[in-house]
């Protein structure tokens, strides 16, 4: 319950004061390429289910439907700000949606894709499938990208065995700290 209330409010307060650059982002998204401002992607929630998940737009209308990090070249898929949106993970801004909605926390094992199988098998076989996954993790804050998914599931299980109110805290200073770095990001 601490967890919800603490999403909400610093969803609220987030939005506050990113309200006028989510403006400018969506413009920017909407100008400088064809299609939705928003994508919207299918993805695994708590218990497995599937939830829609929004973020801006980074790639091209026709990019293939598969995890970026199992595209050969996804940099070819980049719309003209894209690598520049996801460098300073601006987004993920409309995530803020999807917190307000209850399907994220700001901590938690980053959301699967649908058709990511191996990720969400290994997660379920570890029960790290009955938390709220969140816009950060544990995993995140140590690899991002970068990580092979067993290190991944190792480091969400870690985060499974561990949570609490502090270690969210920790994990949401080093994102923090990653973002502004630029540090994880492969594309």
């Amino acid at each position: 319950m601490i967890k919800r209330i603490f999403d909400l409010a610093m969803a609220s307060i987030t939005l506050c004061f990113l309200s006028v650059p989510i403006l400018v982002v969506g413009l920017m998204v909407k100008l400088t390429s064809k299609g939705p401002v928003l994508y919207w992607s299918d993805r695994v929630g708590i218990n497995n289910s599937i939830f829609r998940m929004p973020k801006f737009r980074t790639m091209r209308i026709d990019t293939p439907t598969v995890a970026t990090h199992l595209m050969k070249n996804p940099k070819v898929y980049l719309t003209p700000i894209g690598f520049f949106l996801r460098k300073f993970s601006l987004d993920e801004l409309p995530q803020l949606y999807s917190i307000f909605k209850g399907d994220i926390s700001f901590v938690g094992p980053r959301p699967a894709l649908y058709n990511q199988d191996d990720l969400i098998e290994s997660r379920t076989s570890k029960g790290i499938h009955k938390i709220i996954p969140g816009i950060t993790g544990w995993a995140q804050v140590n690899g991002r990208d970068e990580l092979p998914i067993p290190v991944k599931v190792e480091f969400d299980e870690y985060y499974l065995k561990n949570k609490s109110f502090l270690f969210d805290l920790k994990i949401l200073f080093r994102t923090f700290v990653k973002v502004i770095r630029r540090e994880g990001v492969s594309h």
